[in-house]
């Protein structure tokens, strides 16, 4: 601006000139005021400004200059370096504006941090979305009345492979209660989720679940009026065998949306867990259960979660109860003469010390866990067991085991090896992760109660 000069907005120009047409006397207020879209008041104002300073008072005081709460470019420069850190690929800004806070000690309001990524050419994954609107299901109103279970794949390491995380959350307060994640959807993802709830928070009145075959075995309701005249029942799953051991009630979900509580947390997980594990250097599934568990569920649920209702009526495990011969997998055998079982084409032989003899032809329960490994139950006691292997004829040949019958298992999940070196002591490691895989991670079978 030259010294005399003044310039103008073309809002301003429009101003000036319906304003001196008024002074001239060529219109009336009412006629400026309908010109310029304000109040009668407003005109006397603007007037008396343009009679006493002349155009100079259309001018705000503050144009062109640097205001007192604007940021200093070192701290957008410090952002910016910051944010240019790979770990923070894909992340939203509210999750960076959190990041900066928390770790960093830098406080920016959420539209001042948007607009500078913004013009450095950086884009949120979480826009806004006009979203219709739905009627939400209100929450239950005490803690452990509903638990959400689910599973998801997803990147969450980034590249092309994908894990399934388990999850489960609880509908009145939205804390996460278990998290878990294995190489696919699978029963021991489930059940170490459920582990994590009932010892950490308790055991729950009910789960809301999909009706994956985990869950609900594929016959249900599908059995014929014959077969239900002939006292035919579907089979529970190993895991609904558990859920009703613990007493616990598995309502069945009719569509992704119903249980929309848990699918939510989902959408925030996958937007923030890849960048909580890049920045801490996690890429094995190992590492990522240990930080699910002992950090992130608790980071979690100091942010999200929200204060119920009523009191909670999450039910204390007893001193007695021992959470693995519950959240296991169990099956019916019977032992021959010489106290001896099979189970999965392999011979086991139970430990009797301490207990009474288990006589022969007596029916008994297997239960198998990779924390423990496998036992037996009878009588209300548990009996360990040890592999035995049967004397061969001289002339059965061997059968040979290829060494890559494992090479697609991962041995990530928890494995009790002190436990399985005693009962696995004639085969090798591999088989005994074999043995777990086929029973904890392919498609699983009904069992009767």
């Amino acid at each position: 601006m030259k010294k005399g000069w003044i310039t103008l907005s073309q809002e301003q120009l429009k101003t000036y000139k319906v304003i001196n047409s008024f002074i001239e006397k060529h219109i009336t207020r009412d006629q400026a005021a309908q010109l310029l879209g304000l109040s009668t008041r407003q005109i006397s104002r603007i007037k008396k400004g343009i009679v006493e300073s002349g155009a100079e008072s259309l001018i705000h005081k503050n144009t062109g200059r640097k205001p007192a709460h604007a940021i200093k470019e070192e701290m957008k420069e410090e952002i910016l370096e910051i944010r240019s850190n790979p770990d923070f690929d894909g992340i939203n800004f509210l999750h960076f504006q959190e990041i900066l806070e928390d770790e960093y000690k830098i406080k920016i309001s959420y539209s001042s941090l948007t607009s500078i990524l913004k013009k450095q050419g950086y884009e949120s994954p979480k826009k806004k979305k006009t979203r219709r609107r739905t009627h939400r299901r209100k929450r239950k109103e005490h803690p452990g009345q509903l638990i959400q279970i689910d599973a998801t794949p997803f990147e969450w390491f980034g590249g092309n492979s994908k894990y399934a995380l388990h999850g489960a959350i609880d509908d009145a307060t939205g804390q996460i209660v278990g998290l878990y994640m294995t190489q696919n959807e699978c029963l021991f993802g489930y059940l170490e989720t459920m582990r994590q709830c009932c010892l950490d928070f308790g055991v729950p009145q009910s789960l809301y679940s999909d009706n994956h075959t985990i869950f609900r075995s594929p016959k249900t309701g599908k059995l014929t009026v014959e077969e239900l005249i002939a006292g035919q029942t579907v089979n529970l799953t190993q895991f609904g065998r558990s859920m009703n051991e613990l007493g616990i009630d598995i309502i069945f979900a009719k569509s992704p949306q119903a249980k929309g509580r848990v699918e939510r947390m989902w959408d925030t997980l996958q937007g923030r867990l890849p960048v909580e594990f890049a920045k801490r250097k996690i890429r094995t599934v190992e590492q990522a259960n240990q930080f699910l568990e002992l950090e992130y569920r608790h980071m979690f649920n100091i942010k999200f979660s929200v204060e119920p209702e009523g009191e909670s009526i999450f039910v204390p495990l007893g001193n007695k109860v021992d959470i693995d011969e519950i959240l296991c997998i169990k099956h019916n055998r019977k032992t021959d003469n010489a106290g001896t079982f099979s189970f999965k084409n392999r011979c086991f032989q139970i430990l009797d010390k301490g207990f009474p003899i288990i006589s022969s032809r007596k029916e008994i329960e297997v239960l198998v866990n990779p924390r423990f490994g496998i036992r037996v139950s009878y009588k209300d006691q548990t009996y360990d067991v040890i592999r035995y292997i049967k004397p061969q004829n001289k002339n059965t040949k061997e059968k040979s085991v290829s060494k890559n019958i494992t090479k697609q298992i991962t041995p990530h999940m928890i494995h009790g090896s002190d436990q399985w070196k005693n009962i696995w002591w004639a085969e090798d490691y591999n088989l005994s992760l074999k043995f777990l895989y086929e029973l904890f991670f392919e498609k699983q079978q009904s069992v009767s109660i």
